[in-house]
């Protein structure tokens, strides 16, 4: 399989680019590069690098100076795709429909494909394989995208005849497709700010997948930016918790008896609102006692008198990314290439110094 990687700005382009002459958008000529480069919000330098892409590859023909380049096949991607029934297997449903799901959908189905939903997600499922499994087989898929799989999970469906994707999850090194952000140089971005500031009991909230059998990557670079500060790493960092609501909030409970953090780094906005809500409910600020960083964006954080401290990514290229593959498995091919998008570390107000009480104690 090969290595994973991360596109440049001009792959990411060729590949947008790719999608729209699969779908027959443009006949005979392409758009010249200035009116490209406007619609796509990039520069010229990147528009010609991408283009030079799709020549290479005998997409497009270059006629000189001043010149639109020709389509070599018109619409015929178009003629060879089919429609596929595509299956998607959610995390946990009241958390994973999100605005990044229904983009999907939404790409896939203009695509010309059906989107059949799982009738129960792996958190309902209690992520146990032969459930899910069972569950599964009663969708007549023709192929699946799997949202933040265990490796468990997506190491069986990358056993399978069906073709699938993994949408996040712990897909390294199996032979699957996948997409998603790569978030870890922001999470050690996230994690070098917050020891700047001083803080030194800093835990990451994660889901269960994230932590077991072994830390992930994103888990790891946390993890090891801690250890580089010379920060004692143990389970206090990286803290196990039963996945239910209850199980998250007692597990803040404890968190705050003895040693309370002075920095939480917590994933997903719905747990990230949860957490904000424990911490009002016994009077500790924000940032004022708890510095807070999400590890996703969200509309809500638009309506923050207080920016929120968070790592961002754009969507957009990672659904491009999975409507391609399903161009691909609609015409037969394979398709197994896992690709990162970059995501970066957006510093809002709800991080700050450790409080004054705290730097006396350290």
């Amino acid at each position: 399989m090969p290595p994973l990687r991360r596109l440049s700005a001009a792959e990411q382009v060729a590949e947008h680019l790719r999608d729209e002459l699969d779908r027959g958008r443009w006949h005979g000529t392409m758009p010249g590069v200035i009116q490209l480069a406007a619609e796509l919000a990039a520069s010229r330098k990147t528009l010609e690098a991408a283009l030079h892409q799709l020549e290479a590859e005998g997409r497009l023909a270059a006629h000189g100076p001043g010149r639109k380049r020709s389509i070599m096949f018109p619409g015929k991607a178009v003629l060879a795709r089919q429609a596929l029934h595509i299956g998607i297997l959610l995390h946990e449903s009241f958390l994973d429909r999100d605005r990044h799901i229904l983009e999907l959908q939404h790409a896939l189905e203009a695509a010309g494909h059906s989107i059949l939903f799982a009738r129960k997600s792996q958190s309902e499922l209690k992520s146990d394989l032969r459930r899910i499994r069972d569950d599964v087989g009663k969708i007549p898929a023709d192929a699946w995208v799997v949202v933040a799989g265990s490796r468990p999970v997506l190491e069986w469906f990358a056993a399978q005849t069906t073709p699938s994707l993994a949408l996040f999850g712990r897909r390294l090194g199996l032979p699957i497709a996948a997409s998603g952000p790569d978030k870890v140089p922001a999470y050690a971005a996230a994690t070098r700010e917050l020891i700047r500031l001083g803080h030194r009991r800093i835990v990451l909230l994660c889901r269960r997948l994230r932590r077991l059998p072994e830390p992930g990557r994103i888990e790891s670079a946390f993890l090891a930016e801690l250890a580089a500060a010379g920060i004692r790493v143990s389970d206090y960092n990286l803290p196990d918790w039963d996945e239910t609501i209850a199980g998250f909030h007692a597990r803040l409970v404890s968190l705050f008896k003895l040693s309370p953090p002075t920095a939480l780094i917590v994933d997903e906005p719905p747990l990230f609102a949860a957490t904000q809500q424990f911490l009002a409910e016994r009077n500790l600020r924000v940032p004022a006692h708890v510095s807070l960083v999400c590890t996703d964006a969200d509309t809500s954080f638009l309506w923050c008198h207080t920016p929120i401290s968070h790592i961002g990514w754009d969507s957009r290229p990672v659904i491009r990314r999975v409507v391609r593959w399903a161009a691909a498995v609609s015409k037969g091919r394979t398709d197994l290439r896992q690709t990162l998008f970059p995501a970066h570390f957006v510093r809002g107000g709800s991080i700050g110094p450790v409080p004054l009480g705290e730097r006396l104690k350290s």
